[in-house]
């Protein structure tokens, strides 16, 4: 049985999903996951292959959604990011990370906010 935060955060990554693809994104795979951890999305957009963490709230209450992709969920996202390229034998193919920031009341619409290169190894 799911919590209501993993609910909201899987409707947060439909609403990121088609988002993204309205924004000229082609989306490659949802939730992958291996051993070193989980991307939400994988993506191609103008021949950049982008991992996407899609971040959830019902308020900012607590800070904008983007602002718990901390440093230790980065590395981990970065490490999950080279063990799919390697056991895809993806070479050679600009990569970059972004977020999807999203505002979800409870009562009123929702709000996205992309952030384009959010972090990269060196962050």
């Amino acid at each position: 049985m799911e919590t209501a935060s993993q609910a909201l955060g899987i409707v947060g990554e439909e609403l990121a999903f088609h988002f993204l693809s309205q924004q000229g994104y082609k989306i490659l795979l949802k939730n992958y996951e291996c051993a070193l951890g989980e991307i939400d999305l994988i993506a191609k957009e103008k021949g950049v292959l982008v991992f996407i963490e899609v971040k959830t709230r019902r308020s900012d209450a607590m800070g904008m959604p983007a602002e718990s992709v901390t440093f230790h969920k980065r590395r981990q996202i970065i490490k999950t990011a080279y063990y799919y390229l390697k056991r895809y034998g993806i070479k050679d193919v600009p990569c970059r990370f972004d977020v999807v920031s999203i505002l979800m009341p409870v009562n009123g619409s929702p709000s996205l906010e992309l952030i384009r290169d959010a972090f990269g190894e060196g962050d």
